[in-house]
C-alpha cells in the first residue's frame, strides 16, 4: 500500500483524528487539573507561590521540552502510533502518582514524570495528522486536534473541582491517571501509521540532517519565538487564574470550576476552530495568512486579558476574559500547519518537536514560574492582590508575540515546502 494522505478514506482519517483528539484532551486535562487544585494543594503541602509555580511550570517543562525531539525522532524512525500510546500510559501513571505526593519534592518529581510522558504525544500526532489529511484540509484537521487544549482545560477544571469537592484533591489526580491508563491500549489497537516513502526509511532522517534545514530558515525562529511568548503568558495564566479568582474575587472551588470551564469551552473551542478554518480559506491564495491571523489575534488578546483580570466585578470579567481565551490559542491550527511545511514530509515529527522544544521550554518553563515569583515579589506592595498584578504583568508578551509573527509573515511564502517536494 502506498497511499498518500489525500487517498486515505475520510471515515478512517476522521476516526484516527478523534482518538488523537481524545488523547490530547487527557494531555491538557492532566496539566490543568493542577491549576484548579492550587488552593488545597498549597494549603496542605504548605507551598509558597514560587514553589507551586515551579511545580506547574519548570518541573513539567524540563524533560517535556528536552525529550520531545528524541522521542519525535524515534517516532519518525519506528512507529508514531506506538510512541503516542506509550506516552499516554507514562503521563497517566505519573498523574496518578501526583495524588500520593506528601511534599514539594515528591510533587515536583511526579510532575517531571508527567512531562516525560507528554513529551512523546504531540509532535508524532502532528505528523500523523499531516499524513492522514491532504493539504487543503490539514489546518482544519490540526485545529480540530488542537481543540484538545480548550476541551482538556475545561474538563480538567470542572472534573478536578468536583472530585476535589466530593472527595479530595488526591482523588482527582488518581482518577484521571487511571482513566488515561485505560485509554493507552485503545490507542495502540486503533491508531496505526500509514506507509511512508522509502526515502524516510532508508535515510532515517537524522537530526543532523533535519535540524539544519529548519534552522537556516528565519521564519522558523520567528514563528517559534512568537508562539513561545504567547505560550509564556497563556500557560502562566492557565495555571494561576483559578487562584486569582479565589484570592481577588472570593470564588469557592466549584465556582472557580464553573467560571473557568465555561470560558475554556466556549472561547477556546471557538478560537481554535476559527483559526484553522480561516487559515485554510485564506491560506490557499496567500500562505502569509497562516502567520497574519495569529498576529492580529494576539494584538487583541493583550488588552482584553488585562482589562478582564483587573475588572472589579467577576461577572463583568467573564465576557471580557472570554474574548482573549478565544483569541490567544487561535494560532494553533495555522502555525502548526506552517511548521509542518517548512520541511519535507519525512522530517515533520522532528520539525514539530524542534518547534515544541522552543515553545514549551520558554512557555511552560518560564510562564507559570514567572507569575509565581512575581506574586511573591509583589506581596509586600499589593498584599492579597499580588497574584492578580503578577498575572496582568505577563500579558505584554502577547504584543511581543504579534510583532515577531509579523516579521515571520514576510518570508513565509518563500520558506513553504509543498507535499510534492523531495526529502
Amino acid at each position: 500500500m502506498s497511499k498518500e494522505s489525500g487517498a486515505v478514506p475520510a471515515p478512517r482519517a476522521n476516526a484516527v483524528l478523534a482518538l488523537l483528539l481524545l488523547a490530547y484532551i487527557f494531555n491538557f486535562l492532566d496539566r490543568q487539573i493542577l491549576g484548579i487544585l492550587a488552593g488545597p494543594i498549597i494549603t496542605e503541602l504548605k507551598l509558597t507561590d514560587a514553589e507551586f509555580g515551579a511545580i506547574g511550570g519548570l518541573a513539567f517543562a524540563l524533560l517535556y521540552s528536552v525529550l520531545g525531539v528524541p522521542l519525535a525522532m524515534l517516532a519518525d524512525r519506528t512507529s508514531r502510533s506506538k510512541v503516542i500510546a506509550g506516552a499516554v500510559a507514562v503521563w497517566s501513571a505519573f498523574t496518578a502518582l501526583c495524588g500520593t505526593a506528601a511534599n514539594f519534592g515528591q510533587l515536583f518529581l511526579y510532575r517531571l514524570g508527567v512531562g516525560v510522558g507528554e513529551a512523546g504525544g504531540v509532535a508524532p500526532a502532528y505528523a500523523l495528522i499531516a499524513d492522514y489529511f491532504p493539504p487543503h484540509r490539514r489546518a482544519r484537521a490540526l485545529a480540530i486536534f488542537s481543540l484538545g487544549i480548550p476541551l482538556g482545560l475545561a474538563s480538567g477544571t470542572l472534573i478536578g473541582a468536583y472530585l476535589a469537592s466530593w472527595v479530595s484533591w488526591r482523588a482527582a489526580f488518581i482518577v484521571m491517571g487511571v482513566a488515561g491508563l485505560i485509554l493507552a491500549p485503545i490507542m495502540l489497537i486503533f491508531v496505526r501509521d500509514l506507509p511512508r516513502p522509502k526515502v524516510a526509511v532508508a535515510d532515517q532522517v537524522p537530526l543532523s540532517r533535519a535540524f539544519p534545514i529548519i534552522a537556516k530558515k528565519p521564519t522558523f525562529w520567528l514563528m517559534a519565538s512568537a508562539a513561545s511568548c504567547s505560550s509564556l503568558a497563556g500557560y502562566g495564566l492557565a495555571l494561576w487564574v483559578p487562584s486569582v479568582l479565589e484570592r481577588s474575587f472570593g470564588f469557592g472551588l466549584l465556582e472557580r470550576g464553573h467560571f473557568l470551564a465555561s470560558i475554556f469551552l466556549i472561547g477556546g473551542t471557538a478560537g481554535v476552530f476559527l483559526g484553522g478554518w480561516l487559515a485554510d480559506r485564506l491560506g490557499q491564495s496567500d500562505r502569509r495568512w497562516y502567520g497574519r491571523l495569529p498576529a492580529i489575534a494576539w494584538l487583541i488578546t493583550a488588552p482584553t486579558f488585562a482589562i478582564g483580570l483587573m475588572s472589579p466585578d467577576p461577572w463583568l470579567a467573564w465576557p471580557l476574559l472570554l474574548i482573549p481565551n478565544a483569541l490567544n490559542i487561535l494560532w494553533l491550527g495555522p502555525v502548526t500547519t506552517a511548521v509542518q511545511h517548512l520541511v519535507p514530509q519525512p522530517m515533520r515529527s522532528t520539525a514539530s518537536a524542534s518547534f515544541l522544544l522552543i515553545n514549551n521550554l520558554i512557555g511552560l518553563g518560564v510562564g507559570p514560574t514567572l507569575i509565581g515569583a512575581l506574586s511573591v515579589m509583589f506581596k509586600e506592595s499589593y498584599g492579597t492582590e499580588a497574584l492578580r498584578y503578577a498575572a496582568v504583568s505577563v500579558v505584554g508578551f502577547y504584543v511581543i508575540a504579534a510583532i515577531l509573527m509579523f516579521f515571520a509573515v514576510r518570508r513565509l511564502r518563500e520558506d513553504w515546502v509543498d507535499d510534492s517536494a523531495a526529502a
